[in-house]
């Protein structure tokens, strides 16, 4: 649907109803696996000769419109679902480093992504530089060695939502002939579309604002098209496999069989049929029917986020510091106007000034915001970063990251903006109360 604008693919990319009993809704196709009805074609599905289903950890029409609907989004060749986001980030470095060498990534990201590089990783023989989003492009540079094997970051950080040069990095990755991969998680293609801007590789979680009501877990990653895999640094997508043969049962090379997108292919018939991280088509369908309003949603995400922005700024009794692109004292000015026309993301982090026990409170006390360790949702969602989301990061990994111990993370939903304001300031207050009567008793 190349033809299509964005709000149009999202409601209908990836789907024909004449291919589907005339169904206006995407069924769920749920079922193990599917018929071959003939000995001849079952030979051309495992050939890769004939489009279609075999066995619904490998691929399901429910999960099929999602991969392609996402896909066009992002204006990728090829998609793949997964039963988590998590699922869909490490399936990807492994896929990506063969299970071996290096990956440049930053101390600002997600602190379960953060614990699987340092924890997990090492032991099957995959390691990480990690570098600061302040460093210059010089000091990334020095970080790449001979066995980097690919750059990644995310599009909006978390919690702190800090930016990138994605184009400069993407220059920079393709100097030494390694894929840049962006987590694309908080922006969402509606807000940004990395392979536009240089990037060979997105990976989401579908959990967070591609569903945005909170009740199934997924992840997706998305293939871009013009990424040279070459033999010396990925011989994976050159080894021969048997489970890969033509008709004539010659092995092949998921680039001879798959040449418009091995990588796609090869964590399909790899990672996602061995691992088994399958997404179920019934969570598909939920996230499917998310995306169908994912423009309109995220405008009014954004537009909450700028109002209670604003607010905080004049909270400076109890609100230190606010991390966000479009904030007054924000490094990522360029960088928003360049990358996020239509805004930075619906997640902003503050810096609460005050103690640990007033922090807390402050948490306990409002009644909109709800206290969980998600984002993107049509809820608007609050939590101390430090001790949640980034629980997995000792104190000085966290001062590495730039997370301060008071971080404070907002994902802002589809309420009123003037009832979160409302929410935030009677929290406030109630905190401003309590020191003033700490100070009479004194």
């Amino acid at each position: 649907m190349a033809e299509y604008g964005f709000n149009t693919v999202q409601v209908r990319g990836g789907y024909s109803p004449k291919d589907n009993q005339e169904s206006v809704a995407v069924p769920v196709y749920a079922t193990a696996a599917f018929d071959f009805v003939s000995v001849e074609r079952a030979g051309r599905l495992v050939a890769g000769e004939e489009a279609g289903f075999v066995y619904t950890r490998i691929g399901n029409p429910t999960n099929d419109v999602l991969e392609r609907r996402i896909a066009a989004l992002d204006h990728g060749v090829a998609a793949v679902s997964f039963g988590s986001g998590m699922a869909a980030i490490s399936s990807t470095i492994l896929a990506v480093t063969g299970g071996s060498g290096r990956i440049l990534s930053t101390y600002q990201i997600y602190g379960g992504a953060f614990d699987l590089e340092k924890s997990i990783f090492p032991n099957l023989g995959i390691h990480f530089d990690l570098v600061s989003h302040d460093s210059s492009l010089e000091v990334w540079e020095k970080a790449i060695t001979e066995e980097t094997k690919a750059i990644y970051v995310e599009s909006i950080s978390n919690p702190t939502a800090r930016l990138l040069d994605f184009e400069a990095l993407a220059k920079l990755a393709h100097k030494y002939s390694i894929p840049l991969i962006v987590d694309n998680t908080f922006a969402t293609p509606y807000l940004f579309q990395p392979l536009e801007h240089g990037a060979d590789i997105v990976v989401y979680s579908a959990t967070k604002a591609l569903n945005g009501h909170g009740n199934a877990i997924g992840g997706l990653v998305v293939e871009g098209n013009s990424f040279h895999w070459s033999r010396e640094k990925f011989p994976q997508f050159y080894q021969k496999h048997w489970v890969i043969r033509d008709l004539e049962e010659h092995e092949r090379s998921f680039l001879e069989a798959f040449p418009d997108f091995p990588l796609s292919a090869l964590l399909r018939l790899s990672y996602l049929a061995y691992f088994g991280a399958v997404l179920s088509p019934y969570e598909a369908q939920l996230i499917l029917i998310g995306v169908e309003t994912l423009s309109e949603r995220v405008k009014k995400q954004v537009a909450n986020t700028r109002a209670v922005l604003s607010y905080l700024e004049k909270q400076s009794d109890l609100v230190s510091w606010v991390s966000y692109p479009e904030a007054k004292n924000s490094p990522d000015h360029k960088l928003a106007k360049k990358y996020f026309k239509n805004g930075a993301g619906s997640v902003l982090s503050f810096g609460f000034n005050g103690t640990e026990e007033e922090e807390n409170r402050l948490i306990e006390a409002v009644q909109i915001f709800g206290y969980q360790a998600n984002v993107g949702d049509a809820r608007s969602l609050i939590v101390n970063s430090p001790k949640i989301t980034h629980g997995e990061l000792r104190p000085q990994e966290l001062q590495e990251a730039q997370i301060a111990p008071e971080t404070v993370r907002l994902s802002f939903g589809l309420e009123e903006a003037e009832d979160l304001i409302a929410d935030l300031d009677q929290a406030f207050e109630v905190i401003r109360a309590e020191r003033k009567a700490a100070k009479k008793s004194a």
